[in-house]
């Protein structure tokens, strides 16, 4: 069986497709400094949507989603961008946890596995 990979670099892919799985990395922000938490949120969800629709698939297929947040006191101004974006019928299993991140800029980081 293949492994595809997209945007790939030294270090990391953004996404591998496996069979019919796809496994995103964890994604962050673009230019991140300044913006709030839905914000930033909105940027990663769009990010996500375009690597699925990349790998041939979209958010109704979603199996998992690990969210990272730096501070639970954002996490319900998260949770309606997200509860906003994903698929109504189609949620994936779900962990959120409060950690730092690689930049003091990012508030959020997303990563998440769907099926194609």
């Amino acid at each position: 069986m293949t492994i595809e990979r997209h945007d790939s670099g030294p270090r990391m892919s953004k996404a591998v497709v496996h069979g019919d799985t796809v496994y995103l990395a964890g994604i962050v922000a673009d230019a991140p400094k300044g913006k709030t938490m839905a914000e930033q949120t909105k940027s990663i969800l769009s990010q996500i949507d375009g690597f699925l629709a990349k790998a041939g698939t979209d958010k109704s297929k979603l199996l998992s989603a690990n969210i990272w947040i730096t501070d639970m006191a954002n996490f319900a101004e998260m949770n309606a961008v997200w509860d906003a974006w994903v698929s109504p019928g189609h949620t994936p299993a779900r962990a959120t946890v409060e950690a730092g991140l690689a930049s003091p800029d990012y508030k959020v980081e997303i990563m998440v596995v769907a099926a194609r």
